[in-house]
């Protein structure tokens, strides 16, 4: 792989944090095969011999939690060129009712640990023909919704809508809508509340854009999106926060599982300063990012990381199934 030359300093705060010593930045694919679909680069730091001060790990008690986010892809799409993978994120057409239901059909089939709470956000226009025909086992979540009771918002869609069609769910404050719509923190954290008071669950995005990663702001950035949550939300009793790197989202380049971790012990530290122990205890903290049946199980060891919110690799019932089935990694490191 081409060596990249930018150098980069790692997450830091500029309050309780001390900032890890990162340098370096190479890809890395540890299989040199470009058919083999689980092959990953890395962003790869040189981290401190020294952990960060002030930051307590704390593992969460809450059950494993799966995602899958389906977004505006197509289902059935295969490709064995990494590197044009790589460039179109593993799909390039719209999806359609037909590879749903294959979709539908594979995830009924499947055998999936009892212990994980699994869920699944189709496109909005598909969410009926989901529910209708997925098994139970499997929850519903949408993409978005509206920030308050619904009305004359074109385009838009309601939480009281999402309610009606069986939606237990809803992603919100993920990276397209922050840096392609324009949403910002406090909006997104008053979608939030809304949801909730509507009772329903909100998973709730946070993550670093590269460029802030390279900066030494990816706690700063994560602290300042949760502290929009905070700010807004009535309770956390319903919330999962997904950590979503950016850099990481559809473009086959993963987080290793030492830097998942170091951010989602930096998240849980802050709901425990912030909030409150027992929230911090209690709320799930999954990652998302390029996850696949590939590097699932590596990351799932990882003691903060209580689960994932999965793209391309959710729209492949076999390989959604072993990402599932990863909560049996930590049970083993446990």
């Amino acid at each position: 792989m081409a060596m990249l030359s930018t150098s980069l300093s790692g997450p830091k705060s500029a309050t309780s944090y001390c900032a890890p010593e990162f340098s370096g930045l190479r890809r890395l694919c540890p299989n040199n095969n470009t058919n083999n679909s689980h092959s990953q680069s890395f962003l790869r730091f040189s981290s401190p011999r020294k952990p960060l001060r002030g930051v307590l790990a704390m593992a969460g008690t809450g059950q494993f939690f799966v995602g899958g986010n389906w977004k505006c892809v197509s289902i059935l799409f295969n490709l064995t060129d990494w590197k044009l993978a790589q460039c179109l994120g593993s799909h390039a057409l719209n999806g359609t009712k037909e590879s749903i239901t294959k979709l539908i059909s594979d995830l009924n089939s499947a055998k999936l640990e009892s212990d994980v709470d699994v869920v699944v956000a189709p496109p909005f226009i598909y969410i009926d023909q989901v529910k209708s025909s997925l098994t139970d086992r499997i929850e519903i979540s949408a993409q978005n919704s509206w920030v308050s009771k619904g009305g004359a918002f074109t385009g838009e869609i309601s939480v009281e809508q999402l309610k009606d069609i069986g939606c237990k769910w809803v992603i919100l404050g993920h990276s397209e809508r922050r840096h392609v719509i324009g949403e910002d923190d406090q909006f997104i954290g008053k979608k939030a509340a809304y949801a909730l008071s509507q009772g329903v669950g909100v998973i709730a995005c946070i993550g670093e854009l590269l460029e802030e990663r390279e900066a030494g702001k990816t706690f700063d950035v994560c602290y300042q999106q949760l502290k929009a949550y905070a700010d807004a939300v009535p309770s956390w009793d319903n919330i999962v926060i997904a950590y979503e790197p950016v850099w990481a989202i559809g473009t086959g380049v993963v987080a290793t599982p030492a830097q998942a971790q170091e951010v989602h012990v930096a998240v849980r530290d802050w709901l425990k300063n912030n909030v409150s122990a027992e929230v911090a205890s209690k709320t799930r903290i999954i990652y998302g990012g390029s996850v696949n049946g590939g590097n699932c199980a590596e990351l799932a060891k990882q003691e903060d990381i209580d689960g994932f919110l999965v793209g391309g690799a959710s729209l492949k019932g076999p390989e959604f199934a072993t990402i599932v089935n990863s909560v049996t990694s930590k049970k083993v490191a446990a």
